[in-house]
């Protein structure tokens, strides 16, 4: 037999709570028996907070899923415990109620004991004359299977050991949950591609839970005056008429965001996992709802928070919340505070609203569709470029350290956010206040309500040619000697020498050279003895006989030597040897 596990199929992706219309089925029982563990393993991802702390979860958490090719739609509900005074355990058991009036099938989830709050949950199920699979979980080894029979106490007719931590006895309940669905027609399941799915964020206690609650018509996020009330991200799918026309959106009611330092210094791993859930429900939406609550104005945590949807390149709206509770003059100053923090995005619309009311929430919607439509607009690349042209002839690109940057052409690459690009001549020569001028140039004749813009500049392709040009230009300029050793450079160099060192040989004497030569002596001749004659061929001048040098005795010290020879050589013509007077009867002559 086939263990009901290999039937198990992946789910493609995430969709919106309820968009389909799928068979519901509810995971119901007390706090902390593991009913998230057991939804994130029915559902095959992490998509509610799982903690040991009882009383995580307070909403109803929608998901599609499937098993053995039936999809249906998940609930998570908080738990159940009637027996408590506290306003919010009341709120989370009547949440219960409702997701147990929805389902079409149910299934209660509780542990190896009993208490009073399984027999007052038995009793409601049973009331609800609904399909009903009761599981025992935390049975993770076959010994705790035995404990799962204490619940035949209560009448019922088959109990499921399972272990939602390490999916043991999953397979089996599985099969129970399609074997209990209803009959469900494939056709009539809706393509929610199309659907707009908005994130609402914003700090704790703005007002989110209330406005999906006002959205949806009914009370279905829990709402309470204390701070941090909602923990999961909850998608839930609104649809509203306008002028006979059906708009169905997607709303992601989020957990209120913190400064990070006090979520470190609280040291709540709930709440921790809460704010990751808010970012990654802002990664998912199409369009961010910034809540603010006017009252207590704009901080610096609402332009961060606004910041991670910039950064993302979701579509982004200001939502003043609590304005019913402002004169006109306080809701005007409270509109230009708002705009002053959030200076960076001046392109995004606000709304002023009272989730309470319902002041201004047609006018959100109705925003939402616009900045929707932006964000999936796309240009075509000949209207982009004339009016590029005109860009250019209105303010030309200045000129950033020795280049002067040189725009070609701009296209359209993306659209969900917009993504243009313009091929440049020198990327980097671009000065971001140009930049900025073509961003809001694009914002003035194309709209982009609420959306960011981001322009990329991109070089030139360059020819073959170039790119080989470029390519020797870059080698020639990395090039560094390489650094030998002094030892091994004075071997190769000896080495080098003996190879090209080659024995001389005796050069042949040209013709040139034998009219150079000089002639032989002529020694018994009619012409006399023969004559010495120089390297040109010349007669030789006659040597002149060695000077005698005079030989000087030994005198004593202080004595001038006289020469051995007395007779006085003649002196020089123009000077020479002599006295001084000589030298001057010379001159007297």
């Amino acid at each position: 037999m086939t263990h009901p596990e290999a039937h198990r199929e992946p789910v493609a992706g995430r969709r919106p709570a309820e968009a389909r219309g799928l068979p519901i089925v509810a995971i119901v029982g007390r706090p902390n028996v593991g009913k998230s563990t057991l939804f994130n393993r029915l559902a095959r991802t992490k998509l509610a907070i799982v903690h040991d702390e009882p009383g995580v979860t307070r909403d109803r958490h929608y998901t599609d899923t499937s098993a053995f090719g039936r999809a249906y739609t998940l609930i998570d509900t908080g738990g159940f415990d009637p027996e408590s005074d506290d306003p919010m355990k009341a709120g989370i058991a009547g949440h219960v109620k409702a997701a147990i009036a929805e389902a079409d099938v149910i299934v209660f989830l509780t542990d190896d004991s009993l208490t009073q709050a399984d027999r007052a949950a038995v009793e409601l199920l049973r009331a609800a004359n609904k399909p009903v699979i009761y599981a025992a979980n935390k049975a993770d080894t076959p010994r705790q299977d035995a404990d799962a029979y204490e619940l035949y106490r209560l009448g019922m007719e088959k109990v499921i050991p399972v272990s939602a931590l390490h999916g043991r006895g999953v397979g089996e309940l599985e099969a129970s949950i399609v074997a209990a669905l209803p009959k469900f027609d494939p056709t009539a399941e809706e393509d929610d591609e199309h659907l707009t799915r908005i994130a609402i964020v914003g700090r704790p206690n703005a007002g989110k839970s209330s406005l999906l609650n006002r959205l949806l018509g009914e009370e279905r996020m829990l709402v309470d005056d204390r701070p941090g009330t909602t923990r999961d991200s909850i998608d839930a799918v609104v649809t509203r008429t306008v002028d006979g026309e059906t708009h169905r959106y997607v709303f992601i009611d989020t957990a209120g965001i913190r400064k990070k330092g006090r979520v470190t210094k609280a040291d709540d791993a709930v709440e921790g996992m809460s704010v990751l859930q808010a970012i990654r429900s802002i990664e998912r939406a199409h369009v961010v709802v910034l809540m603010i609550d006017a009252k207590d104005g704009v901080a610096e945590q609402d332009a961060k928070i606004m910041g991670l949807a910039e950064e993302r390149g979701r579509g982004m709206i200001i939502a003043l919340n609590k304005n019913d509770l402002l004169a006109k003059d306080e809701a005007k100053r409270s509109e230009e505070l708002a705009r002053d923090k959030i200076s960076f995005a001046p392109f995004v619309p606000l709304v002023r609203i009272s989730a309470k009311t319902g002041r201004g929430v047609p006018e959100l919607l109705r925003q939402v569709d616009e900045v929707r439509a932006s964000f999936k607009k796309r240009i075509g690349t000949g209207e982009l470029n004339r009016f590029f042209g005109e860009c250019l002839e209105l303010r030309p690109p200045p000129t950033m350290g020795a280049k002067a940057p040189r725009l070609y052409y701009v296209t359209q690459a993306e659209h969900s956010p917009p993504k243009f690009v313009v091929i440049t001549n020198a990327p980097d020569s671009v000065h971001f206040s140009y930049q900025r001028f073509v961003i809001n140039q694009l914002r003035k004749r194309f709209g982009f309500e609420g959306v960011p813009i981001r322009v990329f500049y991109k070089a030139k392709r360059q020819t073959e040619r170039a790119e080989r040009m470029i390519a020797r230009s870059e080698a020639t300029a990395d090039w560094k000697p390489r650094q030998k050793d002094n030892a091994t450079t004075k071997a190769r160099a000896k080495e080098k020498r003996a190879l090209v060192a080659k024995p001389k040989t005796p050069r042949q004497p040209s013709k040139t050279d034998k009219t150079r030569r000089s002639p032989k002596k002529l020694s018994d001749s009619a012409e006399g003895p023969a004559r010495s004659t120089d390297s040109r061929g010349r007669p030789a001048r006659p040597k002149k006989d060695a000077r005698e040098k005079p030989t000087r005795s030994k005198a004593p010290r202080g004595k001038a030597a006289r020469p051995a020879d007395s007779r006085e050589k003649p002196a020089r013509p123009g000077g020479g040897r002599g006295t001084g007077r000589e030298k001057a009867a010379r001159r007297g002559r």
